[in-house]
């Protein structure tokens, strides 16, 4: 008997369709996504059925997920899907990446060095078009009002487990966010005490002419984006 080389993950399946609704909502309906960590290959199943006029691309940095991930792939038929690729979203260059019109990136920055996160917003704010939006997902730490229990138990088990993990303080995260050229425009509270962010890259003195699906945005996802941040 063949193996189903699909790896599941209990957190992703509880997690896809409430970050898929938050993507249908901010996402304009057609684009390029670069999803980073895909792990499992779940995440980027569930949303490109669910985005059909967006072309994803799945990425991660182990190769040993690209089986789990041709196995979602497969089982899903999205043809907007594509196979996936590697990429060290820590290195100052992300090869053969151009320009793509929006970045997702779900439960990695926690799990992994500080120096992760400050890839992922940097290369957000190199490779976004103007007005490109980098969505994240996962927990975060507050400086301005209680934290929940639960995310300051995950957070010292993580750093027990690595000290170079654990939960990032958002404070934090908005603010190198806002050094790599990226606003914070949007922030949903999700299950389990997570955070879905919505980051926005400037627009370039140019972009009044620029051709990004962003800007040809319907009416809704431009007065959401234009308006102030939704804390």
């Amino acid at each position: 008997m063949v193996r189903d080389p699909r790896q599941l993950s209990p957190a992703a399946a509880r997690n896809k369709q409430p970050i898929l609704e938050v993507l249908q909502r901010v996402l304009p309906p057609r684009g390029f996504a670069l999803e980073i960590a895909s792990g499992t290959g779940e995440h980027a199943a569930h949303f490109a059925a669910g985005l059909p006029g967006w072309t994803w691309q799945p990425t991660d940095v182990d190769r040993d997920a690209f089986p789990s991930i041709n196995a979602w792939r497969a089982f899903a038929g999205a043809t907007n899907l594509l196979a996936p690729r590697w990429l060290d979203v820590a290195a100052p260059i992300w090869p053969d990446i151009v320009e793509v019109d929006a970045i997702f990136c779900g439960n990695m920055i926690h799990i992994a060095p500080w120096t992760a996160c400050q890839g992922l917003l940097s290369g957000a704010g190199r490779y976004l078009v103007p007005r490109g939006l980098l969505v994240t997902y996962g927990p975060y730490l507050f400086d301005d009002q209680p934290n929940a229990p639960s995310n300051l138990a995950f957070d010292a088990d993580l750093r027990a487990r690595d000290r170079s993990w654990g939960v990032r303080g958002l404070a934090e995260v908005v603010a190198e966010a806002k050094r790599a050229g990226l606003a914070l425009r949007e922030r949903v509270s999700m299950p389990a005490n997570n955070l879905a962010l919505t980051f926005q890259r400037k627009a370039s003195k140019s972009a009044g002419k620029s051709k990004s699906v962003v800007d040809t945005a319907d009416k809704e996802s431009k007065e959401l984006f234009d308006a102030p941040a939704r804390i």
